[in-house]
Formats: C-alpha cells, structure tokens, sequence
C-alpha cells in the first residue's frame, strides 16, 4: 500500500545536509513496511537489524565502544557483505528495545556522515528512558501518522477519483466517497487492519486485529515503567471518550479521578502525547496576533485520539452503528467528527476558542497569513451560533466549516464536505 511518506525518505536519500533519520511514533503504523518499501526502490543493498531479536553478537556491537568505524566493520563481518557509503541503506529497526543504537547515531552524524542510516521504534520508550542519552541536532525525524483518508482511498484503487476532485472538486462521486468515508471510520488508519479489509471485507477480523493493537498499546504502559505511572496512564488513556459525553467537552482531570492532583498526571499524559496516542489541542487566549502558539492556555485543553477507531474501541461503540446506519453522525457525533478533521489536518497546529457566553468554536489555526476558525458539523444542519459570534467579535477574513453538505462557497466561508478533506490544501489554494 502506497503510503505519502515515502516521498519525504526521497528527499532525505538526496539531501546534502543529510543526518540519520529517526522514524518514530506509535506501533502499528508500519514503520518497517514504509523502510523496506524504501529500500526495495531505492537501494541496491541494504543492512538491516531488529533488535528485539538481534543476536547477542550484534547487540554487544553497541555495548561498549560506539565508534561507528568499528561498528561498520563488524557489521560487515556479520552480514559477509560489503557496505558502501551512499549505496547502502543501514536499518535499524525497534531500537527501542536497545536505547545505545539510539545514541550511537550522535557518532554516526558526526564521523560518517557519509553513511545512510535510518533507525525506528515506538516512540513510548523515549518518554520513559531517562537513562538514555538522546542525540540532539545530530538526527532528523519523521513522524509516521497512521493513513489518513487519500491513502486509504488510494489503497481501494481510488487514484482517478482522488486527482478528479482535487483538478476541478468532481461532486458527481460524493455517495461513493461517504460510503468510504464509513467504512474508514470503523475500520481506522492502521495500514495492517486496512488491508486486511480491503483484501477480506471481515468485520469480526477488523474487530480482532484492532483489539490487538490496543493491548499492545496497553502492554507498552507497563513495559517501561513503574506501577503508579502505569495506572495513571491507563487511566488517562481509558477517561478520554468520557469527556465527549459532556456539553463543555474540554477535558478535565477530575474525570480520571475526583480527587488527582494536576501534577500527579502531568508526566503521564506528556508520555501519551510524546508517544503519539494522544493529540492535545488547547483553549487560546486571544487569536488576533502571531504566533498562536505563544497564546495558548497550557492548563485548558481537549484530548483526541491517534486513530479514530481507539476512539470507537475504548467507547464501546458497536461496528454497526458505523457500517449500517445511513447517517454515520445521528449518534457520538461529538465522537467522531473532531476526530476526523484533526487526523487527516495533522500537519496544521490547531487550537479553539471560547467565548463568555459559552460559545466554542472547534479548531482555529494559523495557515500563511491568515488565522482561520474551522467548524465542525457532524451533519447537514450547519446552523451555528458559536461561528457567528466569533465572525461578530472578530471578523476574519476567511472560515472553514467541515460538515455533510455539498461544497459551498461564499465570500466569508468554504463549507467542505468532510469526505473531501483531502482536498483540502487544494481549495485553500484557490
């Protein structure tokens, strides 16, 4: 399956500035697919090591002395295989369960620069290692999402439909993309439940895979950390969906537990936001000066999820609310709407916005110039108090609003269907 970061490893194997590239985040993204994918169209041979079943020889490799000559030589060794510099990809995969490889890329950067190294792991372990000394400057990253809605259109074989709507906004399709867009609500953005879908269209095995998922996410709480910690994870972790079900839906840390202390969870929920399981969007003070960012009201936020699915899986919500239903927001709207916008926009920083009188506005975000309030309809009754009074108070220029309707276009407000996001970079062009 095609994934869009691929391109970014093509311009990382061209760059002259080139370090060695960390490639993080959650598990089940298929970090290690995307690499082999990579490798297979890009290098004529490649080096690659899993240390979560590397031999002791290789491991002892990074015990001692991390001088990356040495290294280089016993890998070759190992492998009877020649490695040569800016031909040969170096992989090493699930680092996490070895924190010196981490460390040994400093001395890579620094004293073979001219060598293609690219590690990956979990990035839950980062959080949680304090012992490990982390090579700062001396690596690039790549923060690898689950997919988001193009690919897994692109995954059903969807290439013409996709370059259709983003050319001219083809509307003629748009029963066929919500259908899609169902189907990718139950089944989430993890690439392996994703082809198992499209290859089986099993509903019990979807169910399966991503209970799966989720107690490997449950089981990394508790790998790499002590008891408290570990139940304070969970307990964040397990109090999200509970924070949709209220009118003012930012989250609280008196639904984890009445009595907890803000500090006593702080570390933790920074360990599931550093580890890519949580997204954190906060209340901003004011959204007429740049940056945003520098306005952001660090104690007041809302939580989402990675993928929507843990949303639908943690909530407890049946597969056939998504898959039988004819309007998929009649329930949980507040359940998934957000979420979807968030997920597929997650190259843009958002924040929201509340006003006095108890109005809020979804998601505001600096894009260029301009800082745009977005809306977010679960359906096709798009009436809003919340938007107008925001427009009254501070008239921006420009307004996004996400809902169920056909695409609308007015001086002050794009109303975009939401199973056309990808189009979105698109339509903001125009």
């Amino acid at each position: 399956m095609y994934r869009k970061a691929i391109e970014q490893l093509k311009k990382w194997k061209s760059s002259k500035t080139r370090k060695p590239l960390l490639i993080t985040w959650a598990r089940q993204v298929w970090k290690t697919f995307l690499i082999k994918e990579f490798w297979n169209e890009c290098y004529s041979n490649q080096i690659y090591l899993n240390f979560e079943n590397a031999p002791i020889e290789i491991t002892q490799l990074f015990t001692n002395d991390l001088n990356p000559q040495k290294i280089l030589t016993n890998l070759e060794i190992y492998f009877k295989q020649e490695i040569i510099p800016w031909k040969t990809l170096i992989i090493f995969d699930e680092i996490q369960s070895n924190p010196r490889v981490l460390t040994s890329l400093k001395y890579f950067n620094e004293l073979a620069w001219e060598y293609h190294i690219i590690a990956s792991g979990s990035l839950l372990w980062i959080a949680l290692h304090k012992e490990t000394s982390f090579p700062v400057w001396k690596i690039e990253f790549l923060h690898l999402e689950p997919m988001n809605f193009e690919e897994f259109l692109l995954a059903n074989g969807e290439e013409r439909l996709i370059k259709s709507c983003k050319k001219e906004l083809n509307q003629n399709f748009n029963d066929k993309l919500y259908e899609y867009m169902k189907q990718y609500l139950f089944i989430g953005w993890m690439p392996e439940v994703v082809q198992s879908w499209i290859s089986e269209q099993d509903v019990e095995k979807v169910d399966l895979l991503q209970w799966n998922i989720l107690q490997s996410y449950k089981y990394d709480f508790s790998k790499h950390t002590t008891e408290q910690m570990t139940k304070r994870l969970t307990q964040i972790w397990e109090s999200i969906p509970l924070q949709f079900a209220k009118e003012n839906d930012k989250f609280i840390r008196w639904v984890i537990r009445e009595w907890a202390r803000a500090k006593d969870y702080e570390i933790a929920l920074q360990r599931l936001e550093d580890s890519g399981l949580v997204r954190k969007v906060n209340r901003i003070k004011r959204w007429d000066k740049l940056p945003l960012l520098a306005y952001q009201e660090e104690s007041i936020f809302k939580l989402y999820f990675l993928d929507i699915w843990l949303l639908r899986k943690l909530a407890d919500i049946p597969s056939q609310i998504l898959m039988n239903k004819s309007t998929i927001f009649d329930e949980y709207n507040w359940l998934f709407a957000e979420q979807f916008v968030l997920q597929n926009l997650q190259k843009y920083k958002f924040f929201y916005w509340t006003s006095n009188a108890n109005a809020e506005v979804d998601f505001i975000s600096q894009i260029g110039e301009y800082i745009i309030p977005f809306e977010v309809k679960s359906g096709k009754n798009t009436k809003s108090k919340s938007l107008k009074i925001y427009r009254e108070k501070y008239n921006p220029k420009k307004s996004i609003r996400f809902s169920l309707l056909d695409y609308i276009e007015q001086e002050w407000l794009k109303n975009i269907p939401l199973y056309l996001i990808f189009c979105f970079d698109e339509i903001l062009q125009k």
